[in-house]
């Protein structure tokens, strides 16, 4: 039978965990907002509105930011629609998803829900429709702490102090035809540039996302980042990438090695980055966004054109099995193997759309399969994280060449000592016996194994049967002081806590 090795030491480091690396995302699509997080009426809704059952999950899944409130909807949206009371707001076309918008969620009551959850908010200006002017006087209304028009407004509104905002993404998908406002990287470039500066000389120490490509297959892929980068380098501090992934057809071993394909999509747009930094010959270095990503079933989706204007409607709600979930572990292996340079990524979306967490409406909410691989990683994944590269069996896949059969990473916290293993058998047929040598931690001792896998890789969780799938402990594991020997089932996530010495 073929095996894997790999060794864990703390002289081979990548880099510090960000916590922003478990950011999600909420936009106004779909019932992601309206009977997703926010359900007035509801048994289980707060004074605000807010689905508590909903928010205890967001928190067990360990969400750190939230990007709001888009996403294609932004690039149509107006802010001040969302603002104020809320029988005076209007109701609104969303051209993105082809719906009505009431505006009865909006920012602050977003802001209010960030704070219920324990997330940082990172929020998304127009650049599609609109423009400089809009994005400063929703920095003002947002940030400035008040005696202005705007931040004074906010007051009235009830929220007397700013919301402090720290992150914000210069528009959204800009490069895609799809987009309202669409516009050349040329035209973008400029716009985010003098946006961003303008932006900074209100508060120098923003964060400020400049937009990437949409995906990796798009015709101006990599020339988009140059282009947009060498307007915006001395004034952007991350360039976003968006990526999402599905079966094509029944090549199954191509999608269970999607992490190959974001691996190669994150080295891509760092080689451009540093490129375009060698050219104005600086030492800053811009680091990655990796702000939407997901796997997404979009050949099931007939398209924008096919929809119906309505208050939302339930739109790509796909529902996650097996394999489904054992992907989303190895795109959470892949950031952590890129702690270096990707600094924030958000999983797409929160509640319903392509989500963790499923909802119905006047109902239960529940959590998917693919809750469990990220609340885990989320949790434990904490302090360092460590270069491991293992030797492992190859696979040979239609769209990637070949791929190891193993996908791991690990992370060490040094304040209590503890190492996290999160391990992934891309195999569809076989066990993987995976050796570990543990001798650079002297003392090593398994304190957790739980794997996600099931004989049926179809198998999914539902409102009936919400536990059908959950990660299951593996007991009796154990170190022989030098080493761990454990077997990943084929299809399979696993994770395995260590505790040292040190």
């Amino acid at each position: 039978m073929p095996t894997a090795r790999l060794t864990l030491d703390p002289g081979f480091r990548i880099g510090a965990v960000d916590r922003r690396l478990f950011g999600s995302f909420v936009e106004h699509m779909g019932r992601c907002v309206y009977s997703g997080i926010y359900e007035p009426g509801h048994p289980a809704a707060d004074e605000h509105g807010f689905r508590t059952d909903v928010l205890d999950l967001t928190r067990e899944l360990g969400v750190t930011t939230v990007r709001y409130p888009g996403g294609n909807f932004v690039s149509n949206y107006r802010w001040e629609d969302g603002v104020g009371p809320v029988q005076d707001r209007p109701a609104r076309l969303d051209l993105a998803w082809r719906s009505v918008e009431t505006n009865a969620f909006g920012l602050n009551e977003f802001m209010t829900w960030a704070r219920k959850a324990g997330v940082e908010p990172m929020m998304a200006v127009n650049l599609g429709t609109r423009g400089v002017a809009e994005a400063l006087q929703l920095l003002e209304y947002t940030n400035h702490p008040g005696g202005t028009a705007l931040s004074d407004l906010r007051r009235d509104h009830g929220a007397a102090d700013p919301h402090g905002v720290r992150m914000w993404c210069l528009g959204n998908e800009m490069d895609g035809p799809w987009q309202m406002g669409h516009k050349t990287a040329e035209e973008y470039g400029r716009l985010a540039a003098e946006t961003a500066r303008a932006m900074k000389r209100f508060d120098p120490d923003l964060e400020l996302v400049a937009c990437g490509s949409s995906n990796a297959y798009i015709d101006t892929f990599a020339s988009w980042e140059a282009k947009v980068l060498e307007h915006t380098y001395e004034f952007a501090d991350y360039i976003s990438l968006h990526a999402y992934y599905e079966p094509v057809g029944d090549d199954l071993d191509s999608f269970l090695a999607s992490g190959a394909e974001m691996d190669r999509m994150i080295d891509s747009i760092v080689a451009t980055a540093d490129h375009v930094a060698a050219k104005r010959r600086t030492g800053k270095k811009i680091k990655l966004s990796f702000d939407e990503w997901n796997v997404w079933y979009q050949s099931r989706f007939p398209g924008e054109t096919a929809l119906d204007w309505r208050e939302a409607p339930r739109l790509i709600e796909d529902v996650y099995d097996v394999t489904d979930a054992v992907v989303v572990g190895s795109l959470l292996i892949t950031l952590l193997r890129h702690a270096d340079r990707v600094g924030a990524a958000c999983q797409a979306q929160l509640a319903n759309i392509i989500a963790p967490i499923m909802t119905e409406p006047g109902g239960t909410a529940w959590r998917q399969t693919i809750f469990h691989p990220f609340a885990l990683t989320a949790r434990h994944a904490r302090g360092t994280v460590l270069r491991v590269e293992p030797q492992s069996p190859v696979i040979d896949t239609a769209r990637y060449g070949e791929v190891p059969a193993l996908w791991a990473t690990a992370t060490h916290d040094e304040e209590n000592g503890e190492i996290a293993l999160f391990a992934v058998n891309r195999g569809r047929d076989q066990a993987l016996p995976l050796t570990v040598d543990l001798r650079p931690f002297p003392g090593s001792r398994v304190v957790e194994h739980l794997v996600l896998t099931d004989p049926d890789t179809t198998a999914a969780n539902t409102a009936e049967q919400p536990d059908r799938v959950r990660p299951r402990p593996v007991e009796g594991t154990k170190t022989d002081g030098e080493q761990l020997a454990v077997e990943l089932p084929p299809v399979s996530w696993t994770m395995i806590r260590l505790a040292t010495d040190g």
